[in-house]
């Protein structure tokens, strides 16, 4: 007898939780608010929209359906089945968190803070989340598919991120390398590279394309397409600047070989979730084989 299907419910901690953890007591907790311009109110108004949120999901998942929740912290402990469903209840950066974990299950986004949050990524309301949920069970939802990143090392780990993959030095100092791109190669002393997606597209690396004033066209989520941007070359005897941005596609890759120890590769803003590249080791950037699976509508 087969088990019946799961929902994942991925959160995070509050601020709330957070400042109980490192202070002990609410009085205390406002008092270091308090010293800082803040007031334990706002603090206690954003706890309550998440947990009513999470009420809500949770009440309105089926008995027939079995359920999990994992916090952001333990997403890389978690193990996700084929057949999971997916409730992710936060901000539309906990979604980019739980994708790279993720090979084809449906997402659905859910925004405790709409007032806040955008909405990009978690596009549903608490209440809806019932309709979406019946719709994705019985096979009636629509799927929004967003490309993802991939970054392998030439000793075979890799990474998947949704929205940008960096790779230079973990302190954001220079970092020394070579890039190959295009058919080009050439030695770069920067401040690191990203490799975006058309989702991170409207984040990190639109900062570096407008900034850069660059001519080429930012990709879209669902396309397949790829752009990456250096941060900061800089041009000596030794090194040059005229790799600094690019695109690519299909099975085309951006190649960087480490001439500096200790350089790294993570997805996402998580830092602690990394490859190493110690001195001649080459990290690849390409199209991952996987998509993220969001369900945006009913």
């Amino acid at each position: 007898m087969s088990l019946a299907r799961r929902i994942v419910v991925v959160r995070r901690r509050t601020e709330l939780d957070e400042l109980l953890a490192r202070h002990g007591t609410r009085g205390q907790a406002a008092f270091f608010l308090s010293s800082r311009g803040r007031s334990l109110d706002e603090v206690d108004e954003r706890d309550r929209a998440l947990r009513g949120a999470l009420a809500t999901v949770t009440a309105a998942i089926p008995a027939d359906l079995r359920r999990a929740d994992v916090e952001r912290a333990d997403l890389d402990r978690f193990l996700f089945a084929r057949d999971d469903i997916v409730a992710v209840v936060g901000q539309d950066g906990l979604v980019a968190n739980v994708a790279k974990y993720l090979d084809g299950q449906p997402v659905i986004g859910v925004n405790p803070e709409p007032a806040r949050n955008p909405g990009v990524l978690v596009a549903h309301a608490p209440p809806a989340f019932e309709d979406v949920l019946r719709a994705v069970t019985e096979g009636k939802a629509t799927d929004d598919s967003r490309t993802m990143v991939e970054a392998s090392l030439d000793d075979g780990q890799t990474l998947v991120a949704l929205n940008e993959i960096f790779v230079g030095h973990p302190s954001h100092q220079s970092a020394r390398y070579r890039i190959q791109a295009d058919g080009a190669d050439e030695r770069q002393s920067s401040s690191g590279l990203i490799v975006s997606t058309g989702t991170g597209a409207t984040g990190w690396c639109r900062s570096i394309w407008q900034q850069s004033h660059s001519n080429l066209q930012l990709p879209e989520p669902p396309e397949a397409r790829l752009i990456w941007f250096v941060r900061e070359a800089w041009p000596s005897p030794s090194t040059g600047t005229s790799l600094v941005e690019g695109e690519f596609e299909g099975a085309q890759t951006l190649r960087l070989i480490a001439e500096t120890d200790g350089l790294v590769a993570f997805g996402d803003g998580i830092e602690s979730d990394h490859l190493t590249l110690s001195w001649g080791q080459q990290v690849t950037a390409r199209l991952a084989n996987r998509r993220l699976r969001l369900v945006r509508t009913a």
